[in-house]
């Protein structure tokens, strides 16, 4: 018999066009915005200047684990 999860993360995802994106987090009184930025940009086609640059998910991931 499986245990009952201890926790259940409860996140909303807003997306806003391109590679912009808006998460909604637990604890968070402002959403953290998501998008490209310098190589990540360059490597999906984005043109620079397109959308304002912000942290990818992956710098996300990065810091979480620790750097």
């Amino acid at each position: 018999m499986a245990a009952e999860p201890a926790y259940v993360s409860r996140v909303k995802i807003e997306r806003l066009g391109g590679p912009q994106r808006l998460a909604y987090l637990p604890a968070e009184d402002e959403p953290v915005a998501f998008g490209v930025h310098s190589e990540v940009a360059a490597h999906y086609g984005v043109s620079p200047g397109k959308y304002p640059p912000h942290a990818t998910t992956l710098d996300y991931v990065v810091a979480a684990a620790g750097g």
